[in-house]
């Protein structure tokens, strides 16, 4: 067996990152390093959430140092495009497909043709579910994000010492991704006693899953909902705290804030969770409109895909914790977790730049 090695000196990212829409191809030789050949397929869901585009091309070098070639392929947050993508590389024989999917259910018949091709695949940092046709799976522990996001609430409302009621507003992402339900679940379990005892004051009622989750994480969705909420339950009421599990959609939620007068002296903003380090979220937080997020370092994810797709390609198996593999319904899947660090306005110098993920004129502008 294989044990999967942790990188430990990322130095990947420090010069920028591509953002091309469509179709990315490397120029790899097939023999550098003289490691591995051959091309391997990188399947995202759209090119609208930066990080995705940031993963692939963390890819696509760590894939040039060991000699593949990569093919990445962006569908537009559509099923039909990434089958169809999904299939095309299928019949140009790639070597594996690293697939982060649209929909975490709608993969199950295209993979039987990864299957019969003897293509591995890895799920990336979203979990393809009821099927046994995907061979690892890579993320972050969604479900401590959320419970991350949750304690910090906590800890600065000083809910544990019966401080509140607080009203409170709660967004997470697309209900098609697992991820978003982890987050949500996460969360759930720390805030929902304080729900429960009326600490926290939900003044629309907007607690379950399905009322909270935001189509492709997007931010105008999120701005939108926001918007709504505010007229509705909000003319004669300050919004204290916004549990929201990506920063993006808490981006959305800031401007329509913003619009209402929110920011100011007068008009606090809330505290507003979200996680990723995308470089307008590392802003905010700098900023002070965003109260914390989550950094998850995903060259390190990046890294981890193409040494096990190195291994797979060499039919080598990677020794993981199965504690930690998770159900995808068809079976447990051999899972990688990366760690997770929340920083706020106070640590984002030493969990984020120190890091060299972006540099201080970067987030600081001098």
């Amino acid at each position: 067996m294989r044990k999967l090695t942790l990188v430990t000196a990322l130095l990947l990212v420090g010069a920028g990152f591509l953002f091309a829409n469509g179709t990315h191809e490397s120029t790899a030789g097939s023999q550098a390093n003289g490691t591995v050949s051959g091309t391997i397929g990188i399947l995202m869901p759209s090119i609208v959430v930066a990080r995705w585009a940031q993963d692939a091309d963390s890819m696509i070098a760590d894939a040039k140092k060991v000699g593949l070639q990569t093919e990445v392929q962006y569908a537009d947050d559509k099923i039909e495009n990434q089958v169809a993508q999904i299939e095309n590389m299928i019949t140009k024989g790639y070597k594996a497909l690293i697939v982060c999917p649209v929909d975490a259910t709608a993969l199950g018949n295209v993979l039987q043709e990864t299957k019969a091709a003897g293509i591995p695949v890895i799920s990336y940092d979203r979990l393809i579910k009821n099927t046994k046709n995907v061979d690892y799976y890579l993320t972050f522990d969604n479900v401590h994000v959320g419970e991350v996001c949750g304690q910090y609430i906590v800890d600065k409302l000083g809910l544990a010492n019966g401080k509140g009621p607080y009203n409170l507003e709660i967004f997470t992402g697309d209900i098609a991704d697992n991820n978003a339900t982890m987050t949500y679940q996460g969360g759930m379990n720390v805030l929902q006693k304080y729900i429960d005892n009326k600490q926290l004051i939900v003044r629309s009622g907007q607690t379950a899953l399905q009322q909270v989750a935001t189509p492709h994480w997007g931010g105008a969705e999120a701005q939108a909902r926001m918007d709504n909420i505010m007229s509705a339950y909000y003319t004669n009421a300050h919004l204290d705290v916004i549990f929201s599990t990506y920063g993006g959609m808490s981006l959305g939620c800031i401007a329509s804030l913003k619009a209402l007068g929110y920011g100011t002296p007068k008009i606090p903003m809330p505290l507003i969770t979200a996680q990723d380090a995308e470089k307008a979220i590392t802003i905010a937080v700098a900023r002070g409109d965003l109260s914390m997020s989550i950094f998850k370092d995903t060259r390190l994810l990046a890294q981890n895909a193409i040494d096990i797709a190195v291994s797979c390609i060499k039919g080598q198996k990677v020794q993981l914790d199965e504690s930690k593999f998770y159900d995808n319904g068809a079976f447990k899947v051999p899972t990688f977790l990366a760690a997770v660090n929340p920083f706020d306005k106070d640590t984002l110098d030493k969990t984020v730049i120190d890091t060299g993920y972006w540099t201080h004129a970067d987030i600081y502008g001098n």
